[in-house]
């Protein structure tokens, strides 16, 4: 008996498709180019009237087939039996059960353990990391992608837009054309010079070969690092970029669990790792990953797939409470860059190029339930 402890009564999975400003294009296998983002959107309830929220993506790319219907049906139909009438500060076994009922499913699982995180500190009345140990940091710098958007010219325009917003890390992505690469990754660096770190993201699209031939011929333009050149699967063939090219590689679609963390680590596949709430189970599998890293001696990019505010908020509470050391990952910071609107009462802020990590219980923020209304793809 947990008398200090309300019980969980209602599991809700909520799917929403959030419009982007502008169309975004990367080398993914499955539509290239997007114009917004299938979200859903979780509220966990207890008896005591609190409620705590969560967001997942089915962004479907390499390493995520989920959809809308697979994520609302894993959480109402599969998850929600198993968590309704726990306490709220049972997360660990809830979690540990839902990984055993559908294993694999980080994505929807990401949802829901935010929204249990996000509720048991509201119940306590306290922002999410102290829940996590205490706040170490109150802001955290973030970078920003900016999607292939046609000649070098545009490209430009596109990073000094970002530039200008604040951000100093610009990951440009890649892997499409290598010849048109080339000449944007030039293009960027001698419009900047050395005011902005860059780097290059190819999400997985490219072969050993080509990936080699390109790497080399980006060597000269100082690239902070370039991320997951090739398919997420081939570990071995990350390790051979790795030990043939002088620019790090990070390591984001091959990247799912502690295991595979631990696997990118003996092989030497990456120096540098990029988490995302979705893909990597939210908070929960996160925090596992960022151990097994940073005893590697591993840099950690924190982040997100393109996403609401809600996932800006829990990153920032994650990061918020990590002591060790974290790099300039790209957030996706909600409407300050790629989605045209967001569904918070209050956008999480990001200033100069720096999330401000939310106050109050929990993640600190507030659905907008117009706005919930508006997008909600399910009418019910």
């Amino acid at each position: 008996m947990k008398p200090h402890q309300p019980k969980i009564v209602s599991v809700e999975a909520i799917p929403l498709r959030i419009p982007f400003g502008k169309k975004f294009t990367m080398a993914a296998p499955h539509e290239a180019t997007r114009e917004g983002v299938d979200v859903v959107v979780v509220r966990i309830a207890a008896e005591d009237g609190s409620v705590g929220i969560g967001e997942t993506q089915a962004w479907r790319r390499q390493g995520s087939g989920e959809t809308h219907t697979s994520l609302v049906h894993a959480i109402r139909d599969q998850f929600a039996p198993h968590i309704k009438g726990r306490f709220v500060g049972e997360i660990a076994p809830i979690m540990a059960k839902l990984d055993a009922k559908l294993a694999g499913s980080l994505y929807a699982q990401a949802a829901i353990g935010d929204a249990l995180y996000d509720l048991q500190a509201r119940t306590l009345g306290v922002p999410l990391y102290d829940l996590l140990g205490g706040q170490v940091r109150s802001k955290i710098q973030v970078g920003l992608a900016i999607g292939i958007a046609g000649s070098p010219d545009a490209m430009v325009a596109a990073a000094q837009r970002t530039y200008d917003a604040g951000y100093r890390h610009i990951r440009v992505k890649i892997g499409i054309d290598p010849a048109d690469d080339v000449k944007t990754i030039a293009a960027i660096r001698a419009h900047f010079g050395d005011r902005v770190v860059l780097r290059a993201d190819a999400n997985g699209g490219m072969n050993r070969t080509d990936a080699l031939r390109l790497l080399a011929r980006l060597e000269p333009y100082d690239l902070d690092i370039v991320e997951q050149p090739i398919a997420g699967w081939d570990l071995e063939g990350m390790a051979f970029l790795a030990r043939s090219v002088r620019i790090p590689l990070s390591a984001d679609e091959s990247l799912t669990t502690a295991y595979s963390m631990a696997e990118i680590a003996r092989l030497g596949a990456a120096s540098v790792v990029q988490t995302k709430s979705a893909k990597n189970g939210g908070i929960h599998g996160i925090r596992k990953i960022w151990t097994v890293a940073e005893a590697h001696g591993i840099g950690i990019f924190p982040g997100n797939h393109p996403s609401t505010g809600i996932n800006v908020a829990a990153v920032a509470h994650l990061a918020a409470a990590w002591p060790g050391k974290l790099l300039v990952g790209d957030f996706q910071t909600g409407a300050a860059d790629m989605i045209a609107d967001d569904i918070l009462v209050k956008p999480v802020p990001v200033i100069d190029g720096h999330v401000v990590v939310p106050e109050g219980p929990g993640l600190g923020i507030a659905l907008d339930e117009d706005k919930i209304a508006k997008y909600r793809v399910d009418r019910t």
